[in-house]
């Protein structure tokens, strides 16, 4: 009976095997996987990335272009090699991080990530005022309305809409992520007769570097770059998707295979649309841009006298925009909704949905229209806290995990691994830069 078991168990084993696709093919579900990484990573931050990597000169645009895929590359490819090689692989990066480092470790790192999600979607609300407050000064030729009142409506607006709404306003966000990229490569387009060599005058570095100097400059790059191509939130997912399809065994060399075009992609239609929107810029105009804290199709808007740019670019920055807020919104909302339950549950306590759904609310809009009235510098908040707080969870976490964690000692060793820790450190340290 054992033995006949045993058959029965092996064949079945074997007929599952040979049901599952090959993994070294490409199949229509890796294109489906590959754009889905591309319009994660493609996002609001990338309207801010051409003003960090073209304010320096051609130094900075040049030194971003080297990095950038790597970086993006190993980072995510070493996030996404802690979640399948854990048991909990199941449950995402939570049940990872609590597998490796145990529960408290979990509820840290829940924090942390909490932190960055919530800190960006300020920044996006800045964004998204700075962008209407603009739209409404230079194209409709209005008069500035007073921020206290136009900043309160926006995050009452924008919240309204995904608390009344939340699974169709995700919906229409996907459908948005195509669009924006197409109009991304449409811009970039239409810009080459706008495209002068001013970037390519060194003296420009000294007018509107940072004031720290070439290598504060290079520096503050960094940060930047690691937030504008992060995302992290569907490596989760997309891991166990591939080891469903694929199996456990061809799982490391199917999400390789997936991520290694799908980044291409990413690359080559980003910093097309970085460069073609700093050659038609002066380091001058991008140092403008970010003193008005106006991402650059706001600021091309107000800048080029040209009437398809002029009403076309401030839409898109709108839609990417706010697209990217409410999918921050409603991230961090269920993330710091299962904080606060969790929190109440192990003191005893039961809270009801609706009070913790009213308290988050509250506290949102609060913030939300505190930080849109305050005006923070958006690119200096990611210089200084988003971009370090990303690259902590993207290079640092993951490698102390290869270091640390017996199941991943077969990712030792590795030549990306001192990359992606170098990078992921010098970014942190981006954290304490006002002290240099």
């Amino acid at each position: 009976m054992y033995e006949n078991t045993a058959e029965n168990v092996s064949e079945n084993i074997t007929v599952k095997k040979e049901k599952l696709p090959d993994h070294k093919r490409w199949h229509k579900q890796d294109t489906t996987w590959a754009l889905s990484l591309f319009g994660t990573a493609i996002g609001a931050g990338v309207l801010f990335l051409p003003i960090n990597a073209g304010i320096g000169g051609i130094i900075s645009l040049l030194f971003i272009t080297i990095l950038a895929y790597p970086v993006m590359y190993y980072g995510h490819r070493a996030f996404a090699k802690i979640i399948y090689s854990s048991k909990a692989v199941d449950e995402g990066i939570t049940g990872t991080i609590r597998e490796y480092f145990g529960n408290r470790a979990s509820k840290i790192f829940n924090l942390i990530y909490f932190l960055i999600i919530y800190i960006i979607m300020l920044l996006y609300a800045v964004a998204i005022t700075n962008t209407i407050s603009s739209f409404m000064v230079n194209q409709l030729h209005l008069n500035e309305p007073p921020r206290a009142i136009l900043s309160l409506v926006i995050v009452l607006g924008l919240i309204a809409i995904v608390n009344f709404g939340q699974e169709i306003t995700i919906k229409v966000m996907s459908m948005l992520v195509y669009p924006f990229i197409a109009s991304l490569i449409f811009i970039g387009i239409y810009l080459i007769p706008q495209w002068n060599m001013s970037i390519l005058d060194v003296s420009n570095i000294s007018v509107a570097s940072t004031g720290k100097g070439i290598i504060g400059m290079l520096w503050l790059t960094f940060p930047i770059m690691v937030l504008s191509f992060n995302h992290i939130p569907i490596i989760s997912p997309f891991v166990i998707k591939q080891k469903e399809t694929y199996g456990e065994e061809a799982t490391d060399a199917k999400c390789a295979q997936i991520q290694k075009y799908g980044y291409i992609l990413i690359f080559t239609v980003v910093m097309f649309f970085v460069y073609s929107s700093v050659l038609s810029l002066s380091p001058q105009d991008l140092a403008l841009a970010k003193e008005q804290n106006l991402s650059i199709l706001s600021y091309l808007a107000n800048h080029l006298n040209i009437p398809t740019i002029n009403y076309i670019a401030p839409l898109i920055a709108f839609i990417a925009i706010v697209k990217s807020f409410l999918g921050h919104y409603v991230g961090g909302y269920e993330v710091m909704r299962d904080m606060i339950l969790e929190s109440s549950r192990a003191r005893g306590k039961e809270l009801s949905e609706k009070a913790v759904k009213t308290s988050i609310l509250i506290f949102m809009v609060l913030t939300g229209w505190y930080a849109a009235y305050a005006n923070p510098s958006i690119l200096g908040m990611m210089e200084s806290i988003a971009g370090p707080i990303g690259a902590a969870l993207l290079c640092i976490l993951p490698m102390y995990a290869i270091r640390k964690v017996p199941a991943l000692a077969k990712y030792k060793g590795k030549l990306s691994n001192v990359f992606v820790t170098v990078v992921g450190v010098i970014t942190v340290l981006a954290l304490f830069k006002t002290f240099f």
